[in-house]
C-alpha cells in the first residue's frame, strides 16, 4: 500500500452556494495531497459515498440543524471504506468503517468519529443504506416516535425510497397495514412487489384524496412524512384519533426562503388529539447499534429487502443530489469509487 505522501486525493468540493436543490454546476472536482494521520487519527480509503436528501440542507445558506458546508470545502457526506493507516488504538489497517468522511477518495479523521462496520457478512454498501443512516432513521423514526401498534394503518411518503421502503417493511413486521405513496407507476409497483406494501398510491396520477380514502377507510394511525407539501396536506386531513405524525423530511419544498405558506394543521391535531414530532437521527445516536443489530438480523432472514442504485466514480457525484430530487434513482443512491 502506498504511503499517504505518495497518494493523490480526488475530492468533490462545493464551488458555489445553491438556493434550493444543488445542481452539478455547484460542485467541482479537485485534487489534493493526502496528509499523514496524526495521533488518534486514521486514514480511510472510501469505497462508497452516500447521497441523501438532507445534503440539500447542508449546502444551502438557509438555517438548518447543521452549519452549511463552506464554499471550497469537501462536500459533507457519509461514506464507508477501509482503514489503510492508523495512529489510533481503536482501529487497525484493514478495518472497515463508516462515518462522515465526505465526497472524496481518502479521508483523515479522528478515530472516535468513525464507526466500525460489524456486519462483514453483508455488502459494505449496506452500511450507508439499510444498515446505516437510512435504515436506522426508519427504525427509530417509526418505532421510537411513531410507536405503531398491531392493526394500525401506517402511511409512508416517498415509500420507494431508502428510508420509506424500510419504514413500510418494519411496520408490516410489527403487524401494521401499510400504505405507500410514491411518484409514478414504476415506483408504485416497486412498493407493492419489492417492499410488500399492502397498498400503494401514485400521487402523480391525480385525485390523491380519493385514493387515500380508499386505502385508509379507518383513517391514518401513523404518518411517516418525508415530503411535507400537498401530499402531507392530504394525509393530515385523514388522521385517526390519537394518530402520530413523524416528520422526517420536507423533500417537496424547493426552498425555505421565503418561508412557504400552506393549510393549517392545528385543527387536525386538536380534533383528533394527534401528535406530530420531528425526527433527526442525531438525537438517537446512543441507540444506533441497537437498531443496526435488529436490521441486520431481518436482512439476513430475508424479512427486510433493500435496493441500491450505484453510480460509478467521483465524476458522477456533482449531479447526484439533483438526480435524487428528480426521482431518477431506483433504490438507495450511492457512489462507488473506482
Amino acid at each position: 500500500m502506498p504511503t499517504p505522501r505518495n497518494l493523490e486525493n480526488r475530492r468533490v468540493v462545493l464551488a458555489a452556494r445553491p438556493v434550493g436543490i444543488p445542481q452539478a454546476a455547484h460542485f467541482a472536482l479537485k485534487a489534493a495531497s493526502v496528509p499523514e494521520p496524526a495521533d488518534g487519527q486514521v486514514l480511510v480509503r472510501n469505497r462508497y459515498l452516500s447521497v441523501d436528501p438532507a445534503m440539500r440542507g447542508w449546502v444551502n445558506a438557509a438555517a438548518n440543524y447543521a452549519p452549511p458546508v463552506p464554499v471550497g470545502e469537501v462536500m459533507r457526506s457519509f461514506a464507508a471504506g477501509e482503514v489503510i493507516a492508523s495512529a489510533s488504538r481503536l482501529f487497525k489497517a484493514g478495518d472497515l468503517v463508516t462515518g462522515m468522511f465526505g465526497w472524496q477518495q481518502y479521508a483523515v479523521v479522528d478515530a472516535q468519529t468513525a464507526r466500525a462496520v460489524p456486519h462483514d457478512d453483508l455488502p459494505l454498501s449496506t452500511a450507508l443504506g439499510v444498515l446505516g443512516l437510512n435504515g436506522v432513521t426508519a427504525y427509530w423514526g417509526l418505532l421510537g416516535v411513531g410507536q405503531p401498534r398491531p392493526g394500525d394503518t401506517v402511511v409512508v411518503s416517498t415509500a420507494a425510497g431508502a428510508v420509506g421502503s424500510a419504514v413500510g417493511q418494519i411496520a408490516r413486521l410489527k403487524g401494521c397495514r401499510t400504505v405507500g405513496i410514491a411518484g409514478g407507476a414504476d415506483k408504485v409497483r416497486q412498493c407493492r412487489e419489492a417492499f410488500g406494501f399492502d397498498a400503494a398510491i401514485d400521487y402523480k396520477a391525480g385525485d390523491l384524496a380519493a385514493a387515500l380514502d380508499a386505502a385508509c377507510p379507518r383513517g391514518v394511525d401513523v404518518y411517516f412524512d418525508n415530503t411535507s407539501g400537498s401530499i402531507s396536506d392530504a394525509v393530515l386531513s385523514r388522521l385517526a384519533v390519537r394518530a402520530r405524525v413523524v416528520i422526517c423530511g420536507t423533500a417537496s419544498i424547493a426552498s425555505w426562503e421565503p418561508w412557504p405558506s400552506g393549510p393549517r394543521i392545528e385543527r387536525h391535531l386538536l380534533v383528533k388529539r394527534a401528535r406530530a414530532e420531528g425526527f433527526l437521527l442525531f438525537d438517537w445516536m446512543d441507540r444506533y447499534d441497537e437498531a443496526v443489530q435488529a436490521l441486520a438480523a431481518w436482512v439476513r432472514d430475508g424479512q427486510l429487502r433493500y435496493q441500491e442504485h450505484v453510480l460509478k466514480g467521483l465524476a458522477s457525484a456533482p449531479d447526484a443530489i439533483a438526480m435524487l430530487y428528480r426521482g431518477e434513482n431506483q433504490g438507495k443512491l450511492l457512489i462507488e469509487i473506482e
